[in-house]
């Protein structure tokens, strides 16, 4: 019998700490999450456009195979609200272009728009509502000390850093809307020197061998700092500073603290694969192979467009690990 075929829509991390705002179609009110803020899924899509979510919990065991043919579309999104947006599959099922989508997807997906809305761009009713929401500036580091400034929605002010699989980071600011936190993080990338942008593979590399934590740590608050003073010399109205520092959740701590370790040895566009998860930072994941005890740097982010078929019968050749890796 042959295997259902997923679609990969990525990580996510959808769990937030208490205080946190549930998450997007959660039901007002209800539990966000655990205290370590919960546990990361992969977003997979049958061939009829449903989702099914596959837990990545410390322990559990991923085992799939990569089908061929590249990339497919992963479709577009209509926002209607701050917490509420359809999600739209490409109705050619065509190949990735652009990303992970296609031509005609990527030009009506509504979150096109966000990039240029604080220069003037037009954007539509729901995208405008989700923008008008509070949001959040803030910078974060990675393992290696790679750092970058970012925002979140009030909604997705925890999970936006979870998912980018931040070490340590800090907001800096809050500001009344979408438009004028894109402006701040202009004048930080422009004042201050912060990219907004970290590239997956480097993040990945990075946490073969992670940095002390006290070095990261020391790092970032400096950063915060530098660009808390740029803010408050800029002035202006819209926003106001903040000093908080993220909570990064427990799943993560094991991946940002130096251990042996080696990058996983195999590509992720092709061939079977498993291997039992022992932490996941952002899309990435710490693992052991079958019948070996070394762990290895997953970039499950790699299958993002992918079309993978589950199954625990699948997975990874155990490399002859050389002396050199140690």
């Amino acid at each position: 019998m042959t295997d259902t075929r997923y679609l990969v829509h990525g990580v996510f991390w959808d769990g937030a700490p208490p205080g946190f705002p549930p998450a997007p179609g959660s039901a007002e009110g209800a539990p966000s999450g655990k205290r370590d803020g919960g546990t990361p899924v992969m977003r997979l899509q049958d061939p009829s456009g449903g989702f099914r979510e596959l837990e990545l919990d410390a322990g559990s065991r991923l085992g799939f195979r990569v089908a061929a043919g590249g990339k497919s579309c992963l479709g577009h999104h209509k926002v209607h609200g701050p917490a509420r947006r359809d999600h739209v599959p490409c109705p050619a099922k065509a190949p990735a272009v652009k990303g992970s989508q296609c031509e005609r997807c990527f030009v009506v997906d509504d979150f096109r728009l966000i990039h240029d809305f604080h220069r003037g761009g037009g954007v539509p009713q729901g995208l405008r509502a989700y923008l008008m929401q509070q949001h959040w500036l803030y910078v974060a580091t990675f393992a290696n000390g790679a750092s970058k400034v970012g925002t979140a929605s009030n909604l997705r002010k925890w999970n936006r850093l979870a998912e980018q699989g931040a070490v340590v980071a800090r907001y800096v600011a809050r500001a009344d809307d979408g438009r004028v936190v894109r402006i701040l993080e202009d004048m930080l990338t422009r004042e201050a020197g912060l990219p907004q942008q970290v590239r997956s593979a480097a993040k990945a590399a990075s946490l073969v061998a992670p940095a002390p934590a006290v070095e990261l740590d020391a790092l970032n608050r400096r950063l915060a700092g530098e660009a808390r003073a740029v803010l408050v010399r800029a002035g202006g109205e819209g926003f106001e500073t903040v000093d908080e520092r993220w909570a990064r959740p427990g799943l993560a701590d094991a991946a940002c603290t130096p251990a042996p370790r080696h990058a996983y040895p195999h590509d992720l566009d092709a061939g079977a694969h498993g291997f039992r998860i022992a932490a996941v930072s952002g899309s990435i994941a710490v693992a052991a192979l079958d019948g070996g005890d070394l762990e290895f740097v997953v970039n499950l982010g790699r299958l993002k467009a992918r079309t993978v078929e589950l199954g625990d019968h699948h997975s990874s050749e155990v490399p002859a690990v050389q002396e050199s890796l140690f």
